[in-house]
Formats: structure tokens, sequence, C-alpha cells
């Protein structure tokens, strides 16, 4: 059983629910954080004998000075102005290098070759609650569905037939549909909150194109009855399963500083996480 995390925005409480939903489900887990460019899974579950491996996620243009002659029919075509003739030869800006490889289709040369970029680090590693597998994106790297894409491959190995708690990235982009395929199941965590509504209604649009089984958790529920009842009247209206309802609680703020699932606290946000496990793993 694979279980995604997701949300429609950033700081709804998505690793908060995903940490606590693996804190309360028995036996051996496999955990995986999808969130490449924050990944933060592993400071609720610190990872022991971890194992870095480089990432080459994307190619970028690399010119042979020697070659080269500098005639600057690379630099007329490249549309991310990632190449600029000097005096003695065309040069390559990593970071502007999109990897389209049209330089190297027009150099009479042949003095340009895409070569593979290390673009982050695949991280592995054994937590109290089973193998944690995440990932580093370098800054101002790319291609982070791909990164997810090798996350989610390593964390779902033949010989780990475990269930597997995803913790997704914010939003509906690559990364997001990278994390989601072929998972038995979406959490999506919101909050009332108008910005939340609308990339809810974003990021339900998504999953049912995907057609995926969708459930929906409320975070901080109370904070706004109206947006409340706006949110379950689309959820309603979708078909989608409310599995719980959690009220805004200072002690989560409490679990969070102190790097622990807010589920080891005797609280209100604890006894509501509980009871959303009890229902979504009913329903499953």
């Amino acid at each position: 059983m694979k279980i995604a995390v997701v949300s429609g925005k950033g700081g709804t409480g998505k690793t908060t629910v995903a940490a606590s939903l693996a804190d309360l489900t028995s036996g051996p887990l496999i955990l995986a954080d999808c969130d490449v460019d924050a990944a933060n899974f592993g400071l609720v579950f610190p990872a022991k004998d971890t194992t870095t491996i480089p990432y080459a996620g994307r190619e970028v243009a690399c010119i042979c000075a020697n070659i080269c002659t500098g005639c600057g029919a690379c630099e007329d075509v490249c549309r991310f102005s990632a190449v600029h003739v000097n005096e003695w030869a065309a040069e390559v800006d990593p970071l502007s290098c999109e990897g389209c490889g049209t330089c190297t289709l027009v150099c009479p040369t042949d003095a340009v070759t895409l070569k593979k970029m290390i673009s982050g680090e695949i991280i592995t590693g054994t937590t109290e609650k089973g193998p944690l597998v995440s990932a580093k994106l370098f800054a101002g790297s790319g291609n982070s569905g791909r990164m997810v894409h090798e996350v989610k491959r390593r964390a779902q190995t033949p010989d780990l037939d475990s269930p597997v708690i995803i913790d997704g990235p914010p939003g509906i982009g690559c990364p997001l549909i990278a994390t989601v395929g072929g998972v038995d199941a979406v959490l999506m965590v919101t909050e009332p909150g108008i910005s939340a509504v609308h990339d809810l209604k974003r990021l339900v649009t998504v999953c049912k194109g995907l057609h995926l089984r969708m459930f929906a958790v409320i975070n901080r529920y109370d904070l706004s009855k109206e947006l409340d009842r706006e949110i379950e009247k689309l959820c309603r209206e979708e078909g989608i399963p409310i599995v719980g309802r959690i009220p805004f609680d200072e002690h989560v703020v409490t679990a969070v500083s102190s790097c622990i699932p807010v589920t080891r606290i005797s609280c209100p946000a604890a006894e509501a996480l509980c009871s959303m496990k009890e229902i979504l793993f009913s329903k499953l």
C-alpha cells in the first residue's frame, strides 16, 4: 500500500500529518520524502547509517575550446541566452543551459556535446519506523520531477514490501505528478484559508485527471467556519471523503520545534490525528 500525503500549497501541515500517520501505523514502513526542494521528513524521523548517491538529473552543453572556432552559431540559436562567444571560443553558463541540444546540431566543428550534470543527492537511511529515502536538490538545479521519480523507485524496490508513506511536495507541478503516480491513495491536506481553498481546487483537478483515489483532511479547521464549510462543500461535490478535522493546537508548534510527531503529545490535535488514521485505513 502506497499513500501520498500532498497539499495544494505549502504550510498546510502536510509533513505534520504524514509524520503522524507514520507514527500511528504499526509494523515496519517505508518512508519517502518526495519534497526534494525542501525535504524535512528526516527531521521527525532521523535516519542512521545513511548513504548518499550523487544524482545526475539533467544534461548541459559543454564546448571544447580547442575545437571551437568562435563562429557564434550556437549563440545565435540558444533561446535561453546560455551561450556567449568570447575572444577565443564560445562558453556555456550551466545555470542557464536547459540541455535542449540545439547548439550540438548547428556547430560546424562538432565542438559541442551534452554531458550529465550532478544536480543533487539521493539519501537513504534507516529510521525507527523503517527505511527512509529522501533527496537534496542543489540550488539552481531543475528537473526535480525526475529526482522524485528516483526517490520513489528506490523506496519501492521488490525486496521491500512494507507499506509506503510518502511526504509529497506542495503545488500541482511536475514533482507532484511524479509523486502521486502509481499510489493507492492520495491524502490531501488543506486548511480554511482563501489561498488554500483555491489551491485545493487545482489539486483536485490534477488528481481527478490522473484517476487517483482521494481523501481530504482539514488542518486548523476551526480558524474559519465559513471556509471550512466551503471545503466541505467542494469535497462533497467531488465525492472526496473528509477523513479528519484537526483543530488549531499550540502543542503542534511544540512538537515541530522538538522534531517529534505531534501524536506523541497528549493534545486535541493528536486525538484528531488518531481518529483520522483509523477512518482513513478503514476506507482503504
